[in-house]
């Protein structure tokens, strides 16, 4: 039997499997798309590993389990971001319908798809209920990338989903030149709204301070390598969304995690302004003037 599997062979997919292969571990990687890559099978034979890992976009994952998930007894390491819309569910809520808490783990912490497949170091955190489920994928990766282990899953899962969002407004705010002081501002205040809504579906303050928050946070808010910042540059130059995602060629999972985030917040009493103010943008709202509003708001 193959040790781990990777499901998914975009960037992020293709960086995971390649980081694996180069720990030395038995690893394939399959995807809906054949690929020209070394190591690429059939679904059929990537669902009989004992580990997988699943890179499949959060709005894909139900119909993906309902379609191809058969129970083997492999384990999963979810490394996707988001929070679906079509029933705001977190992405433990959607594979725990098929899959149990001890055979799950979810992939967090400050790792840009590039500079992972360039052999860079990062630091990453390893999510699950089952401390043992954990460290099993903790050992699949190579020196470079540093794992550490926690079971604030929903933290995590909170972290990774938020701070897309966050670095969309982060785009919107460097996109229309207001400086580097404001950015700065911007992502303190994100990381305070991101905790303010993790800390209400129990997760835990220092998750927030650590590598799944403040770490990947400050990445994927201040650097054209992320897609969701590359949004908000776009939004700031008034293109429209169809014109920005076509553009990048890849989905940007905040555009979708922002609408559930307010949605979620306004239901639950949440405060939740900044998120607020990209779901506002994205549905055409004059960039100026939103981020104008957020700064005079009470």
């Amino acid at each position: 039997m193959t040790m781990v599997s990777v499901i998914g062979a975009g960037k992020w997919g293709q960086a995971l499997y390649g980081a694996i292969r180069d720990a030395g571990v038995d690893a394939v990687i399959s995807s809906r798309t054949k690929r020209d890559i070394l190591g690429f099978v059939g679904l059929d034979i990537a669902l009989k590993a004992s580990h997988i890992i699943c890179t499949i976009p959060t709005q894909s994952a139900a119909f993906w389990l309902k379609q191809h998930y058969i129970d083997t007894g492999a384990k999963y390491l979810i490394a996707s971001k988001g929070i679906e819309t079509a029933n705001l569910r977190f992405l433990d809520e959607i594979y725990k319908d098929y899959i149990p808490d001890d055979r799950l783990a979810f992939l967090s912490g400050p790792t840009f798809a590039a500079e992972v497949s360039s052999r860079l170091p990062c630091a990453m955190v390893i999510n699950s209920k089952n401390e043992q489920t954990a460290k099993e994928f903790a050992q699949f990766f190579p020196v470079y990338m540093r794992s550490y282990i926690s079971d604030d899953v929903r933290g995590a899962e909170v972290c990774g989903a938020y701070k897309n969002v966050i670095a969309i407004a982060s785009g919107i705010c460097d996109g229309l030149g207001l400086g580097n002081n404001a950015r700065a501002s911007l992502i303190a205040r994100g990381l305070v709204e991101m905790a303010r809504f993790g800390k209400h579906f129990g997760a835990r303050d220092e998750t927030f301070l650590g590598l799944s928050g403040a770490g990947d946070l400050f990445l994927t808010a201040s650097s054209t390598l992320s897609r969701n910042y590359r949004v908000g540059l776009g939004l700031a130059k008034s293109k429209t969304l169809n014109e920005i995602l076509k553009e990048l060629g890849e989905v940007a999972e905040g555009v979708a995690t922002a609408k559930a985030i307010t949605i979620i917040g306004s239901r639950h009493n949440i405060y939740t302004p900044i998120a607020c103010a990209v779901v506002s943008i994205l549905e055409g709202e004059d960039a100026m003037t939103s981020a104008k509003r957020l700064i005079s708001r009470d």
